[in-house]
């Protein structure tokens, strides 16, 4: 009994405390080592899923927007694409810094709030937004103000994170110093995000999803994470939509 109470006092006193963060203060902080992320699941699923999604998309001398955009994971695709203009949205000073160095050309804007009011009705094409939308508290606004700064025929893109699995607690998580992190998340289900997005016209053109499988697991056993692993198998862990105004 003893052992067993030494081993519980153990386990409170060593464990991490995972602290979480919003989004704007935490991105700041990750932006130190995001780049540098070898073996992230889900930086690679989303790698993966991303082309997928714009290879039916024609971005020839069209204005792009990037919300989200991070420090510009998928901007040499995107430039690869030849649009007319490409500007990136994010919260995070952090990111946008690190985003201008890998690309000291690039148009980029401070997010301030989900209405986008310095933004005209009718600027862009196109908007593509990875892992971010579980990010936004007020998801009903802000694509709203999406739908407004896009032009009639437009597309978006959008993945992230599977509600499903956010539901079930998991978390974006990173270490900062040595400190374990969290961001902020909100659960949106994906049909609620249709939804509100047939409300601005949209109809969806393809909705595609990744499973936690045997292919992945291998990520789990790198980080002596297969407890965690076998609770997510079969969970459905990223999802993509692209969506058209005609």
């Amino acid at each position: 009994m003893l052992n067993t109470i030494k081993k519980i006092i153990r386990g409170n006193i060593f464990q991490p405390v995972l602290v979480e963060k919003p989004s704007e203060e935490a991105y700041d902080l990750w932006s130190e080592n995001y780049d540098q992320q070898p073996g992230n699941l889900m930086l690679d699923m989303d790698e993966a899923l991303f082309p997928e999604l714009l290879g039916g998309l024609l971005l020839d001398d069209k204005q792009v927007a990037d919300i989200g955009c991070g420090t510009g994971r998928h901007w040499a695709k995107l430039f690869q694409a030849n649009p007319g203009s490409l500007t990136g949205f994010d919260v995070s000073g952090g990111m946008l810094q690190r985003l201008q160095e890998k690309f000291p050309a690039a148009h980029t804007r401070k997010i301030t709030d989900n209405r986008f009011t310095d933004v005209a009705n009718g600027t862009f094409d196109v908007i593509v937004s990875t892992l971010t939308v579980a990010h936004i508290q007020d998801i009903t606004e802000a694509l709203s103000a999406w739908s407004r700064i896009l032009k009639k025929e437009a597309d978006i893109i959008i993945t992230d994170f599977h509600p499903d699995v956010l539901a079930q607690g998991g978390k974006r998580t990173f270490q900062h110093h040595n400190k374990p992190m969290a961001v902020a998340n909100f659960v949106h289900h994906v049909a609620d995000i249709e939804q509100l997005l047939a409300g601005h016209g949209f109809r969806l053109v393809e909705r595609k999803e990744r499973i936690v499988d045997e292919s992945v697991r291998h990520y789990y056993m790198a980080k002596n994470a297969l407890p965690l692993y076998e609770q997510y198998k079969g969970a459905r862990m990223i999802y993509g939509l692209h969506l058209r105004r005609d």
